[in-house]
């Protein structure tokens, strides 16, 4: 029985319009795989990166797709980006569009990959992207009120880096004693309002501030507005001569802000790789709202490689569809847009670590592979190869 949602979407469906950039080979079985028939669904099934292999997909739900992502291969060093935007496109298109190219630059410049050069290359992509907001806020004033949460992470030299700031979320599966059961275990922590943790965190930056986190329709709000407490963007709250007037009232604070209220520091940390290790699920918190860290990774661990990112979004998808009392197949005729009553935009990328193959100069393709938008061109990681 559909729910009153179901019922009112299904009546007012649309052929849902094929892209040309799509990945047709989703329709494809030859591993096994599930098939998806989504046309909102965009995948590479399988890639080589310097130390193994990757899976990517991703799926639209919004009118214009806010979650952007990347994948940098090279000799010596992957990099992975899933920037989840909010409000709009523009904050984080701009962040894959320039955050690898500060972290190569400030890399070159000190020699080496570092978790204090992943924060400067996110804050060089911060203080860049306030720099636009600053020369368009007159004739875009919404662009202010664009964000994007940022998942970023290398691997090099046998060491995996990852920064977060916001609600995305990486996981690493790792085979625990004799009996190779896959164990998962959250790496990042998440800045969202709903962690009675990043409560207590704001409201001991802002003891002065009553109304720093509210309860708004059923959920803890950053001033009863955002949910992420860190983002890239989302200048209205963090500077404020972008402050909305009355005429923006979805974004309008009654009272104009003394400092920051959201934060663009990322939660960094660093991890030699073990033998154990198997792989990294990265993925916007839109995965995440439909599985549990271990579901992801069994689910990655009990199947083929090819295909892995695509069979995790099946699963969220399938799941989503479950809670609105429908089959994922009837869901994949609602277009884009209406969509958003079912799942947000969801990003995946599984990272595949084969240990043999680590600090060596591996026969990959140096390719710099944008989600979704299916761009493929030369990544800038050959210059890795001249840091010791």
């Amino acid at each position: 029985m559909f729910s009153w949602l179901a019922r009112l979407v299904s009546a007012c469906l649309r052929p849902v319009r094929r892209y040309a950039r799509m990945n047709k080979d989703v329709d494809n079985d030859s591993d096994g795989a599930s098939t998806t028939g989504d046309a909102l669904v965009w995948c590479k099934d399988l890639e080589k990166h310097s130390c193994g292999e990757f899976s990517f997909a991703v799926v639209q739900a919004n009118e214009v797709i806010e979650d952007h992502s990347q994948v940098e291969t090279g000799s010596d060093a992957v990099f992975i980006g899933v920037y989840d935007g909010h409000g709009g496109a523009d904050a984080s298109r701009f962040v894959n569009d320039h955050l690898f190219h500060h972290l190569i630059r400030i890399a070159q410049e000190n020699g080496s990959i570092s978790e204090d050069i992943i924060r400067n290359a996110v804050s060089a992509t911060e203080d860049g992207f306030l720099t636009l907001v600053r020369r368009s806020f007159e004739i875009k004033p919404l662009i202010a009120a664009m964000g994007s949460c940022c998942l970023v992470g290398v691997i090099w030299k046998g060491t995996l880096y990852i920064a977060n700031l916001g609600d995305s979320r990486a996981v690493i599966g790792s085979t625990g004693g004799t009996s190779k059961k896959i164990v998962a275990e959250q790496l990042t922590k998440e800045h969202n309002a709903s962690k009675e943790e990043i409560r207590r965190e704001l409201r001991n930056l802002h003891p002065e501030d009553s109304q720093i986190v509210i309860m708004k329709h059923g959920t803890w709000r950053v001033k009863g507005i955002i949910q992420v407490s860190r983002s890239i963007g989302d200048a209205y709250l963090k500077r404020p001569e972008f402050s909305f007037d009355p005429s923006f009232p979805r974004f309008h604070l009654p009272d104009p802000i003394r400092q920051p209220v959201l934060s663009a520091e990322p939660s960094i940390c660093s991890r030699v790789l073990q033998p154990n290790d198997e792989f990294v699920i990265f993925a916007s918190d839109g995965l995440w709202e439909h599985m549990t860290n271990q579901e992801a990774a069994e689910i990655v661990h009990k199947s083929p490689r090819n295909g892995s990112a695509r069979r995790l979004l099946q699963a969220a998808l399938t799941e989503a569809a479950r809670k609105r009392e429908m089959r994922y197949k009837d869901m994949q005729k609602v277009e884009k847009g209406i969509r958003r009553f079912f799942h947000d935009d969801i990003t995946v990328i599984v990272i595949f670590i084969d240990h043999e193959l680590q600090n060596k100069n591996a026969d990959v393709p140096e390719l710099s592979i944008k989600g979704f938008i299916d761009t493929v061109g030369t990544s800038k990681f050959r210059s890795f190869q001249e840091m010791q």
